[in-house]
């Protein structure tokens, strides 16, 4: 794996079986509710997006998740469902609810329940974003809200219909389900300190439950317990308490356990050029280690 390389075209109709893929556990397996999701390594960026952006190949990519799918692909070897969105977050993020819009982003007028004045909207991060992550906006014109009607339609519904039904599925055989929701960070969002392995100090990961509401303590705590004798420094809810994937799906009270997990991108990355570092098959490995304690714990007691 390179750093930027060439980015993977597709036609904005894409067939919605293409937008996302997913990998199901291998043979042999045991059996587990585990669901990993990674809403924003895809590296599909449409020939639309680049011809209405004023950014190159490169700077685009600023606010992918790089590398995440292959951080956590040994899942399936462990009884682990992984779901990842191959469209990239640019075009449409599937980790925000699906009309948090900006309206100041489109040409025409948009409907009462997609003018979103959240947070993320206000920052420019909205379900389509404005800016990447360094604030270089995107766009060199205005949306239609034709045109993000049909990014929803096209990538943000499928990869949640197939999310849903993968958590019904496992609550329904196995009594639960616990969706993991796995993201990479900024080193400089998470500065400040020292003490982990993350280049210029900081935590190294960040563990979101949205405050104990989206899973119950014990998952919480026993991913933060393994990564922590791993040798990694860990915090939690902050600056990252879980997206929209955590929230609206994390129902402990129902058997529906989800958490957000943030990796340090200096781990494992060059984050000017997003090429693996020599950091990255150790990290690989302690993940490995990582899933499958998680895949050899008892969850019957949830």
């Amino acid at each position: 794996m390179d750093g930027f390389g060439p980015i993977t075209a597709a036609d904005a109709g894409e067939a919605e079986g293409e937008t996302f893929r997913i990998d199901s556990p291998c043979a042999g397996a045991p059996v587990t509710p585990l669901i990993f999701a990674s809403p924003h390594s895809g590296r599909i960026y449409p020939p639309g997006l680049m011809a209405a952006s004023r950014l190159d190949a490169a700077a685009i990519r600023r606010s992918e998740d790089a590398h995440v799918d292959t951080l956590i692909d040994s899942g399936p070897a462990h009884g682990a469902t992984v779901i990842a969105a191959r469209m990239a977050r640019a075009w449409l993020d599937v980790n925000r609810e699906p009309w948090e819009l900006d309206e100041a982003m489109f040409a025409d007028e948009l409907p009462a329940y997609a003018r979103a004045r959240t947070a993320k909207v206000a920052a420019g991060l909205g379900a389509i974003a404005r800016i990447v992550r360094e604030g270089e906006e995107i766009y060199r014109r205005k949306l239609t809200f034709a045109e993000a009607r049909a990014r929803v339609e096209s990538v943000h519904r499928p990869y949640h219909e197939a999310l849903a039904g993968l958590v019904a599925d496992s609550r329904r055989r196995l009594g639960v389900a616990v969706l993991i929701d796995w993201h990479s960070m900024p080193s400089a969002a998470v500065a400040a300190g020292s003490g982990g392995r993350a280049a210029g100090g900081g935590c190294d990961m960040v563990l979101g439950d949205r405050f104990g509401g989206a899973c119950a303590p014990a998952v919480t705590r026993l991913v933060e317990e393994i990564l922590q004798g791993e040798g990694y420094r860990v915090a939690r809810n902050t600056p990252y308490a879980g997206g929209y994937t955590t929230e609206h799906y994390g129902r402990p009270h129902r058997g529906i356990h989800a958490l957000q997990i943030e990796i340090n991108r200096s781990l494992y990355m060059n984050e000017r050029n997003l090429a693996p570092s020599r950091g990255f098959a150790g990290l690989r490995a302690d993940l490995d280690l990582l899933i499958a304690a998680l895949a050899a714990a008892d969850w019957s007691s949830l």
